[in-house]
């Protein structure tokens, strides 16, 4: 009988593709994939470290992973496996640490685990500093999803003050262009109509390969593959947000109008403080560059609130420069110090009274701007992604419009992975419903 391995993932989208990654490769050594509520013989937990609730998340994760399979090997990587590697061994139950270096071998090491007659929890952790991206593997018809997610990119050059996320994942490293082109191809012909390019800081992608690359480059090449209806990026910083990627994104029809744009604070002191490369004004500028090329974007961006020293007068130019632009929705963290980094040294720590308030005024905002958005998508006709899940609790169909709004509406199975005409009807509550008006696909 083939051994049964349940996982689960914690944290950004990236460690969900290399979840994919993992199960793909553990899928082609025989493994067979199951819930995580079991039976089960290996569970694995991928693991984050941005934050300390994120660690607290973890262990939590670890701890219902061993009681709802108590025979099951526990084997634990990620983020968190990386940074801490002795912190998740001494965690109850845990087999095995897998670093993120070292993900890649997790299918091999994970049956030395099942074959020894007596497993150690010692970690498997080594240095990221040789560490390189990887092809993914061929990609599968798993779960019929309709977006699929390629990692293009993974590690940060840059070193702020606040992140952790350099310690956990390395130096930026990235894909050649025609490995993901082929794998972009492939994913298509297999009939996702949505894929996403992700990584660590994918503005930074090519600058490490030789000869050097760009993602402008990147998404030009891939706006020519036949079938793909959409190209989706995740987060970007401003100070990549160049000409030539915008000359790319702009010259496109396949490119969701949606971007992610990190902003952490609206006062240039304090991003000086956190080592952001970028200003107030050059993040303006960018906006004003996206909203001129796509009229009505879907727009997020990060803020963190409470960093170290951030004064009354910094969080009030945060809150009047978000108010200011038109993003259509935000994710908003109170600072959590991280052990190993600049910030954690600083005297000046916001109290969590304090820290509360900030996240929940700016939290306000945010939703207040995501109202808004939706208030502006009535009575229009969008084309939709149309989901492979129904609503839970209606059991309506659910589609994914460009600029990243969930719609609700009614409709077949058969209109699942694909694109769909959809009219908003009702955006009076939490989730847009809508009239379908024309699968695209017909």
């Amino acid at each position: 009988m083939s051994a049964r391995v349940a996982l689960a993932t914690l944290g950004c989208r990236l460690n969900q593709v290399d979840t994919q990654q993992i199960q793909a490769g553990l899928e082609a050594r025989g493994f067979v994939t199951v819930p995580l509520e079991g039976p089960a013989d290996v569970v694995v937990v991928n693991t984050c470290t941005v934050t300390a609730r994120a660690e607290f998340s973890d262990r939590q994760a670890i701890r219902r992973a061993r009681r709802a399979n108590p025979g099951a090997r526990v084997v634990v990587t990620g983020c968190w496996a990386q940074t801490s590697p002795d912190d998740v061994a001494r965690v109850g139950g845990v087999d095995l640490v897998v670093g993120n270096a070292d993900k890649h071998r997790l299918a091999e090491l994970v049956e030395e685990l099942l074959a020894a007659s007596a497993p150690s929890s010692r970690p498997s952790v080594t240095d990221l500093a040789d560490a390189r991206l990887r092809p993914p593997e061929p990609p599968a018809w798993s779960g019929g999803r309709s977006r699929a997610f390629v990692k293009v990119q993974d590690g940060c050059q840059h070193r702020c003050a606040f992140c952790i996320v350099p310690f956990a994942r390395g130096a930026s490293r990235s894909l050649e262009p025609a490995t993901v082109v082929d794998h972009v191809r492939r994913l298509v012909a297999l009939g996702h109509p949505e894929v996403v390019l992700t990584g660590i800081d994918l503005g930074h992608y090519g600058a490490d390969l030789v000869p050097r690359a760009s993602l402008g480059a990147l998404v030009r090449a891939l706006t020519t593959v036949e079938g793909l209806r959409w190209l989706r990026l995740s987060s970007l910083l401003p100070s990549y947000v160049t000409g030539e990627l915008l000359d790319a994104l702009g010259s496109s029809s396949v490119v969701a109008p949606h971007f992610h744009v990190p902003l952490q604070s609206g006062s240039d002191r304090v991003l000086r403080a956190m080592r952001r490369p970028y200003t107030v004004a050059r993040y303006r500028r960018v906006i004003e560059q996206l909203t001129r090329l796509f009229p009505r974007p879907g727009l997020g961006a990060d803020v963190l609130v409470g960093f170290p020293g951030e004064t009354e007068a910094d969080f009030a130019a945060t809150v009047a420069f978000v108010e200011a632009l038109p993003f259509t929705y935000l994710h908003v963290f109170p600072y959590s110090p991280r052990n190993g980094t600049d910030a954690a040294r600083r005297p000046d720590r916001i109290d969590a009274g304090t820290l509360r308030r900030r996240a929940a005024v700016m939290r306000a905002v945010g939703e207040a701007k995501a109202a808004a958005f939706r208030r502006s998508l009535g009575g229009r006709v969008e084309d939709v992604l149309v989901l492979e899940r129904r609503a839970r609790d209606t059991g309506e169909l659910v589609g994914l419009t460009g600029h990243y709004a969930e719609v609700r509406f009614a409709g077949p199975d058969a209109l699942m992975r694909r694109l769909a005409r959809v009219k908003i009807t009702d955006t009076a509550g939490a989730d847009l419903r809508g009239r379908l008006e024309e699968d695209k696909a017909a």
